[in-house]
C-alpha cells in the first residue's frame, strides 16, 4: 500500500495558537510553586512537548522526561499491543505530573501507560493530548487537556507520521491511502 498528502486539517498558526493557550491552562492549573514533570511519549510528541514546554512561564518548574512506547508499528491502525521501548530516566514518585500525547483514538496505548505510571505513585497525574480522535475510543481514557478533536482520519506532520514519513510537517495533514 502506498501513501500520499492530502489537505491541510491544521495549520501551524492555528497550532501554535492553540498550544500557547494549553501551557496558559496548564501553568495556571499546576502552579508555578509545586513542579510539574511533563513526560513525552515519544516520538510523535516530541514536537508538540518543546513547543508547549517553552510557551510555560520561565518561573514555573518544569522537569522534562521522556517515554517510548508504540502500538503501531508501519500500520495505520493499532495492533492494541503496547510496548515500552524507552522508560523514564528518573523518578515520579510524589511529583506532579503530565503526560504529553501527539495523538489519541483508541485509548489502548494512553489506558495502558496511564495505568503503569499511577503504579509508580507520583502525586498527580493528567494528559495532555494534541489531537483527540473521540470517535476511535475503544477504552475510556481521561484527557486532561486537548489541542483539537479531530475526524477518524489518518494524519501526519507536526510530529505524527505514516510509517515514519512526513513527521517534519509544520501543518497537520490527512493521509490518503492509494
Amino acid at each position: 500500500m502506498s501513501y500520499k498528502l492530502g489537505e491541510v486539517i491544521l495549520s501551524r498558526e492555528t497550532i501554535a495558537r492553540r498550544v500557547r493557550e494549553m501551557a496558559e491552562e496548564i501553568a495556571n492549573d499546576n502552579g508555578r510553586d509545586k513542579g510539574l514533570v511533563v513526560v513525552g511519549i515519544l516520538t510523535g510528541a516530541a514536537f508538540f512537548l518543546t513547543d508547549l514546554v517553552r510557551e510555560m512561564p520561565e518561573d514555573m518548574d518544569v522537569r522534562v522526561d521522556f517515554m517510548s512506547v508504540a502500538s503501531y508499528g508501519d500500520s495505520t491502525t493499532s495492533s492494541g499491543v503496547v510496548r515500552i521501548f524507552h522508560d523514564l530516566k528518573s523518578s515520579i514518585e510524589g511529583k506532579n505530573v503530565l503526560v504529553v500525547e501527539d495523538i489519541v483514538d483508541s485509548g489502548l496505548t494512553l489506558s495502558h501507560l496511564i495505568d503503569l505510571l499511577n503504579g509508580r505513585n507520583p502525586a498527580s497525574l493528567k494528559v495532555c493530548v494534541l489531537l483527540d480522535k473521540y470517535e476511535r475510543r475503544k477504552t475510556e481514557v481521561k484527557v486532561d487537556y486537548c489541542g483539537f478533536r479531530i475526524p477518524d482520519k489518518f494524519v501526519v506532520g507536526y510530529g505524527l507520521d505514516c510509517a515514519g514519513m512526513w513527521r517534519h510537517l509544520k501543518d497537520i495533514k490527512y493521509v490518503i491511502e492509494e
